[in-house]
């Protein structure tokens, strides 16, 4: 890696060229003898929603991206389509047999937890890439269940250190979800309650474990939590939660084994834990963002200096569907209708050979693709096109000038994109350019 304005002065000069724009990388145009490499950690903390990632070389972090999941839109995709076989299932039309005697093969992953580790493939192979990476560093666990359950399973020593500390803590804030389990208050500084107080024979198992704000805590002492709490239904909550695992974490614990495995197939791969993580963030007095998380990672993110205040935030958007025709509620092709002037209903279009209107498939054009970044300019002021969908009909006036933005909409002569959360229609014309062809994601930096 080099500085930028290193790079600007070669890209000057004409000695190098672009070769990538997201994440930027540029390549030298004649061969460099004798070169000298750096080593370089490609650090990553993998999660639910969102992965972080992070390149370290010596103590300098000099890369940093976040990139957002979409297991949630897949997850509901398959809900759908679940819903619809189901209902072919039901009717007397049996399209789809049930496959009762299907088993699941060993290392089996839910669709919306391998795209997670499918994504976090990707960007691995990229950065191995673009960049002389010796060591992959991977937060495998945010906590480790079976030393949570024993904590002498490594010595003594770990039972009484700094790190079994945290690891406590980062698995409570996760179950608790972050808030105290007395009077719901979010955003204030949390404290280790135990649910049956130490002075009655209370232990320091995690599941008799809690998180209280200071009044809570000291307010309740050691009474006993039934003579604490009036609420019944709070107190049956917060006892069921309590011997109750963490299951979320469980699925996002598998995904993440998912990932260290398949890291190891092209670097070196180191495996931490989400509690040393936490401690050097917090002796650091770092701010928690995912990229930051991700730098942290590992023995190497002890005494780190970030030198870029601008992430990389990328989202995944996918490359569209297959589907060839859209589908109502009932999952049967949607049909086009028309309100007919008399009666006010609504009425089946028909073609001219008598067969029912359906939605046309998706057209694809060859000019333009959704998720293409372009350069364009209007040469007059533009109109908005509204949102009929969600009864938005203003229209808002956009000035003419150059502009650069992400394709939503392909059309026939043109295509349609979002100018300050606004589409606008633009013809195809001489003066657009693409700045980024669609990979399925879509990028943008935001200033932390």
């Amino acid at each position: 890696m080099v500085h930028p304005a290193r790079a600007r002065k070669l890209l000057t000069q004409e000695k190098a060229a672009v070769f990538r724009t997201y994440p930027f990388v540029i390549i030298v145009k004649k061969q460099v003898l004798n070169p000298t490499i750096k080593e370089y950690f490609l650090k990553i903390d993998p999660g639910s929603k969102w992965t972080g990632f992070a390149i370290q070389c010596g103590s300098d972090i000099v890369f940093r991206m976040e990139l957002q999941h979409r297991g949630l839109q897949i997850r509901s995709n398959l809900l759908t389509r679940a819903g619809f076989r189901c209902g072919r299932r039901s009717r007397d039309l049996r399209y789809r047999k049930k496959r009762f005697n299907k088993r699941k093969r060993l290392g089996w992953l839910a669709p919306s937890l391998m795209h997670r580790v499918s994504t976090v493939e990707t960007w691995i192979q990229r950065f191995c890439k673009f960049c002389p990476i010796v060591v992959i560093e991977i937060e495998q666990v945010k906590f480790d269940m079976q030393k949570l359950a024993n904590p002498e399973i490594s010595g003594i020593e770990y039972q009484q250190g700094t790190l079994w500390g945290y690891e406590v803590r980062e698995y409570l804030l996760e179950k608790w979800g972050r808030e105290c389990v007395y009077c719901g208050v979010k955003d204030v500084q949390l404290e280790i309650e135990h649910i049956a107080p130490k002075s009655k024979g209370g232990s320091d198992r995690v599941s008799n474990l809690t998180l209280a704000c200071h009044d809570c805590n000291q307010r309740k002492g050691d009474m006993d939590i039934s003579d604490f709490l009036s609420d019944r239904q709070k107190l049956s909550k917060i006892l069921s939660q309590a011997k109750s695992p963490l299951r979320d974490a469980t699925a996002v614990n598998s995904t993440r084994i998912a990932i260290s495995n398949m890291a190891g197939k092209y670097n070196n791969v180191k495996n931490w834990t989400g509690g040393r993580t936490k401690m050097n963030r917090v002796k650091q007095n770092l701010s928690k963002t995912h990229s930051i998380d991700a730098a942290c990672v590992g023995e190497s993110g002890s005494n780190i200096k970030i030198l870029t205040q601008q992430p990389l935030f990328v989202t995944s958007k996918g490359h569209g569907n297959r589907q060839s025709r859209k589908t109502n509620d009932k999952g049967f092709p949607a049909l086009i209708t028309e309100t007919c002037q008399k009666t006010g209903n609504k009425i089946v279009k028909k073609n001219p050979d008598g067969t029912v209107k359906t939605i046309a498939p998706k057209t694809e054009y060859n000019h333009v693709h959704t998720g293409d970044i372009v350069r364009f300019k209007l040469e007059k002021p533009s109109m908005t096109l509204g949102n009929k969908k969600k009864g938005i009909e203003k229209k808002v006036k956009v000035p003419c000038g150059s502009y650069t933005a992400r394709v939503k909409t392909p059309t026939p002569k043109g295509f349609e994109v979002l100018i300050n959360k606004e589409r606008v229609s633009v013809p195809v014309m001489n003066g657009v350019s693409f700045a980024y062809r669609a990979d399925g994601y879509d990028y943008k930096f935001v200033h932390v």
